[in-house]
């Protein structure tokens, strides 16, 4: 598909587009234009290539769902790193519950099963998808997904005891 008529697909289910972006980012309509805005670039840019295998619409939405996932997942990242959103440095007792934070979670990715932590380190820290950090380790992506889930919920439980 030359980049005419993407460009005529993607005018064409704008609506629908952004109304699944709002839906995929709970209702939050900034982070859904923004999402929306993101999957524009990919696919005229060549980042997400329609091949066909399903119809426009379908993969389109299927692209909208991933990169609002990651969004989700850059967001959770930031929460983690407990980087404040508006950029200033926020009070002292701020930077003392950060810091007592940073150094939790440091105490806690050690704990994790190997696999985990490599799983949550592609997708947090070097922005793969889940089946990007599965190809990358060499496992299926249901084994990525799986370890990907019992990370998540293992590094919540450390935390919450700390």
């Amino acid at each position: 598909m030359d980049r005419a008529e993407l460009e005529q697909q993607l005018q064409a289910f704008h609506a629908a587009s952004f109304g699944w972006a709002l839906a995929c980012c709970d209702r939050d309509r900034e982070e859904a234009e923004d999402v929306l805005q993101t999957v524009y670039v990919k696919v005229l840019d060549g980042k997400a290539r329609f091949e066909g295998r399903a119809a426009f619409r379908t993969w389109l939405f299927a692209v909208i769902r991933r990169t609002a996932a990651g969004h989700r997942r850059t967001r959770w990242l930031r929460r983690l790193r407990f980087i404040p959103q508006n950029g200033d440095g926020g009070s002292i007792e701020y930077d003392l519950i950060r810091s007592e934070r940073a150094a939790a979670l440091l105490r806690a990715l050690p704990q994790l099963a190997r696999r985990q932590r490599e799983v949550l380190e592609l997708v947090f820290y070097h922005d793969m998808t889940i089946e990007q950090a599965g190809q990358t380790l060499g496992i299926s992506l249901g084994s990525a997904r799986v370890h990907y889930e019992r990370g998540k919920k293992r590094l919540a439980a450390l935390l919450e005891e700390s």
